[in-house]
């Protein structure tokens, strides 16, 4: 339940902010407006590529991507639900979230509405449903590698794909010592 609330949300700010922003900043000169100046501006731009303006163009690849990623993260979710713990799927939720956002612009306009710009560093500009999914993603890296419950997530799958080789009633390390001794490592 939290998992589609997180969407929704998500997906009304994405799509809200973008449609002020192709109303409002699009009528402004350059459609530009300085929140603070040098700072960060919002500024409306078209994007028809990806992350930084990258493979112009390139709809129907994003959108046949978008579904496959999306469609992998949902099944994951639903079949690995009682294995994962809270902040793995509030991660995950954002990710899908904003990659749903960039989606529906896509599919419905052929471009995505961006309109956050950080002009200090000039930095690309960039969307709610980006930053869903830049937050999501480093959330959950940081939360598979440095959590104790993220790392045991990771195991548990680890622990699934690898093969139960071992002999009854021995422990890994003894059924390698069993394999190295049977000319089980050789070179």
């Amino acid at each position: 339940m939290l998992e589609l609330l997180i969407i929704i949300v998500t997906l009304v700010l994405d799509q809200a902010s973008k449609i002020i922003a192709a109303d409002w900043l699009s009528g402004l000169p350059n459609a530009t407006y300085p929140l603070f100046d040098g700072v960060f501006e919002l500024s409306y731009v078209e994007n028809r590529g990806a992350a930084f303006g990258m493979l112009q163009n390139a709809r129907w690849l994003f959108i046949l991507l978008t579904l496959v990623a999306c469609g992998a993260l949902i099944y994951l979710m639903i079949k690995k639900h009682a294995q994962m713990h809270k902040m793995l799927r509030v991660c995950l939720s954002l990710i899908i979230a904003g990659a749903l956002g960039n989606f529906v612009d896509r599919l419905f306009l052929g471009y995505v509405r961006d309109m956050f710009y950080f002009s200090l560093i000039d930095f690309a500009v960039f969307n709610v449903a980006d930053a869903a999914i830049s937050v999501g993603g480093v959330l959950l890296v940081a939360d598979l590698l440095f959590s104790k419950k993220g790392k045991a997530f990771l195991a548990e799958l680890d622990k699934k794909k690898a093969p139960d080789t071992a002999k009854k009633g021995e422990t890994p390390s003894e059924q390698s010592t069993a394999d190295t001794e049977q000319g089980g490592n050789e070179r």
